[in-house]
């Protein structure tokens, strides 16, 4: 066997250098994954391209990323069958009095959604079209109301069930109902937190309201959301007691929400349902794309055992649990604003992994931590996903609603720092309903 040419370092600069490269010459991020690990398996005489086709086919051939294609098809069937606007009518019940009315309906709504669809960048496209022309007719400011549907869309990450969690228990083998349970919590509070936010900025910019409900309204309201509300209960309870695994749960989910929509509310015809397969195929094709790709990247990471040696000096600083959890949220932060959140989870979270087992930050807590933190990335440029989307239903450029959107991630910030800090947070429901689970 030959002996290797590149040594760690060298192929880090490659890999890391390459692929900074191409993001600045503006080729999509799953592009610039693959082609920057291209020189470093042309290099390598023990290597060669062909990995690069063996890892991904390695990484589409997974039961658990099926999931991902199914709870996507789950949120655009909810969009186009009427479940979306059923559930927006029963946040206005509940919340429309409240100072800001329309953008406290926009975020509880999104906390709704985040339970039926897994997918941040679903909500944001389907609330962008929803809510930011509207709020701009009642008088809200256009930057406020684009930055408010794209911050309060990243609760879909959070609250189960999220793409990322199945995504990260299949590359970080964690336990994907104790994550649903886990992002329970953390996902609420940030709801809350963004609900507050939304006060501030009406009672400061004198934002209307809408009058209040009666029980009557309210009960009729949530009468007619059942079927929609039962879907969350569904995927998480399912989970929990055993029926069926995260991707089973994701299929069902698929069956029910075409049921409640065709039979049910019955507004979705074949045109609507070949609308919702096809957003779903564009979609998914390029988030399991952009996992391949990432695999491949990650792959030669630990091929090379670069992460070992990054964090050769990490270890040695002696953080602790706290100071390491600020370290994986630095890490993600910074990451998330240059990369899709799942090909960080590969390259990233595997590199972080380590630390976190050193100190005994739990699993589910590291987890947690993580997918927050990537949150965060959803809005913060370059990358931006959903504040990007959110523009772009606005027909405005990306800095336009920039300074608000930053405004409003302060908040979320306090929440993130205090589930480092308290790490105990998110392990409170697996704790006191699937202890299990965390062992």
């Amino acid at each position: 066997m030959s002996a290797a040419v590149l040594s760690p370092g060298m192929a880090a600069l490659v890999l890391f250098g390459g692929f900074f490269l191409l993001l600045a010459l503006r080729v999509p991020v799953a592009f610039a994954l693959g082609l920057a690990s291209l020189p470093v398996l042309v290099i390598e005489p023990r290597l060669s391209p062909m990995v690069l086709f063996n890892e991904m086919f390695k990484s589409y051939n997974s039961f658990i990323l099926l999931a991902v294609p199914f709870f996507l098809l789950t949120a655009n069937l909810m969009n186009v069958g009427g479940i979306t606007q059923r559930l927006m009518n029963l946040s206005r019940t509940m919340v429309g009095h409240f100072p800001g009315g329309l953008a406290q309906v926009n975020v509880l709504l999104s906390v709704f959604f985040a339970g039926i669809s897994g997918s941040s960048t679903a909500d944001a496209a389907s609330q962008g079209k929803l809510f930011i022309n509207a709020q701009v007719k009642e008088g809200y400011d256009l930057s406020f109301s684009i930055a408010i549907t794209a911050v309060s869309a990243v609760l879909a990450v959070i609250i189960p069930p999220s793409v990322l969690m199945i995504v990260w228990g299949g590359v970080i083998s964690t336990s994907i109902g104790a994550m649903y349970l886990a992002g329970v919590i953390p996902g609420l509070l940030i709801g809350l937190a963004q609900m507050a936010t939304v006060h501030a900025y009406a009672k400061r910019r004198g934002y209307p309201v809408y009058p209040r409900s009666n029980l009557r309204e309210f009960f009729n309201a949530a009468l007619l959301s059942i079927p929609a509300l039962i879907t969350p209960v569904i995927i998480v309870g399912g989970i929990l007691l055993g029926w069926f695994t995260a991707t089973e749960s994701a299929a069902i989910a698929v069956l029910y929400a075409a049921c409640v929509s065709i039979f049910y509310y019955r507004e979705i015809g074949v045109k609507q349902l070949y609308h919702a397969i096809v957003d779903t195929g564009r979609l998914a094709s390029v988030a399991l794309f952009c996992i391949g790709t990432a695999s491949v990247f990650g792959w030669l990471l630990a091929y090379f055992q670069i992460p070992k040696v990054l964090l050769a000096g990490v270890t040695s600083w002696d953080l602790g649990p706290v100071g390491v959890g600020f370290l994986i949220a630095a890490s993600f932060l910074v990451v998330g604003c240059f990369l899709d959140a799942i090909p960080a989870i590969i390259i990233v979270g595997t590199v972080l992994q380590p630390i976190a087992q050193a100190v005994g930050l739990h699993p589910v807590s590291f987890a947690i931590i993580g997918i927050v933190s990537l949150a965060f990335g959803l809005v913060t440029p370059p990358y931006g996903l959903c504040l990007l989307i959110s523009c772009a239903v606005a027909k405005v450029p990306l800095k336009f609603a920039l300074k608000d959107t930053m405004i409003m991630l302060v908040p979320m910030l306090l929440v993130l720092c205090a589930i480092i800090i308290w790490p105990e947070i998110p392990l409170l429901l697996p704790r006191w309903l699937t202890p299990e689970l965390l062992k």
